[in-house]
């Protein structure tokens, strides 16, 4: 990936919380716990996922530059909503996406390009880069940002 294609996706990372808090507040305190479509994460479970995604990403993020060649672990996304009380208050959840963000943002503002150029493999998708690994989260605050929208537009 290009020095400029990298410098945008990093200054969109950078927002992402901001879009998952600025959806959220769009929400009604009574919808938090309504979807959109049946089976659907209701925003509340959102929040929780996305924080416990990125957090996942906080890990794999380190361990891509700390060790050498790491096997990067799957994990299951719907056994952790099952398990891990998505049905909690949200503030501590969205704080820990901001603090992840903005440590995992400091972190990738260091970077050299021979630190860009490490990867490991991941136990679900195979090769797995550090470029894969900026463009997978990018995304993803955005996204359920969007998700959470929905229900709020509803």
């Amino acid at each position: 990936m290009n020095v400029t294609d990298r410098a945008a996706l990093l200054a969109r990372y950078a927002e992402g919380p901001q879009a998952l808090e600025d959806a959220v507040a769009a929400v009604p305190q009574d919808a938090l716990d309504r979807s959109v479509i049946a089976g659907e994460w209701t925003p509340r479970q959102i929040v929780h996922h996305v924080a416990d995604s990125e957090t996942m990403s906080y890990i794999r993020l380190r361990r891509l530059q700390a060790e050498d060649h790491p096997v990067i672990q799957g994990y299951d996304e719907a056994e952790f909503a099952r398990r891990l009380h998505y049905d909690r208050p949200i503030e501590a959840a969205l704080a820990v996406v901001r603090a992840v963000r903005v440590a995992s943002a400091e972190l990738l503002a260091t970077l050299s390009e021979d630190e860009w150029a490490r990867e490991g493999t991941h136990s679900d998708s195979g090769r797995y880069t550090m470029d894969d690994w900026l463009r997978i989260y990018v995304a993803h605050c955005h996204d359920h940002a969007d998700q959470i929208r929905r229900v709020a537009g509803a």
